[in-house]
């Protein structure tokens, strides 16, 4: 399969299997530290405050949000605007 150079003309699955830049890749891992940490809240055993599920529901969420927008970056080569381009 050929990957395309242009990111404005990729699927989503050349997307996700192109390289991904470094900035990118540290977010996704801190989104999938949050989305851990706020699901071990949600899936505790004990009683915990209704305050406190809500709050890691939505920790949850900004880190599953957070992780797929990551993953879907891609790091390019060339430059965005060209010689005879107006920026």
């Amino acid at each position: 399969m050929e990957t395309k150079t242009d990111p404005n003309q990729m699927t989503v699955v050349e997307r996700v299997k192109a390289p991904t830049p470094k900035f990118f890749k540290t977010l996704r891992t801190i989104g999938l530290a949050l989305a851990a940490l706020g699901g071990a809240v949600l899936a505790a055993p004990v009683a915990v405050p209704a305050a406190l599920v809500t709050i890691a529901g939505y920790v949850t969420l900004a880190g599953g949000v957070m992780t797929a927008v990551s993953q879907t970056a891609v790091a390019t080569t060339e430059s965005k605007a060209t010689d005879d381009e107006t920026p």
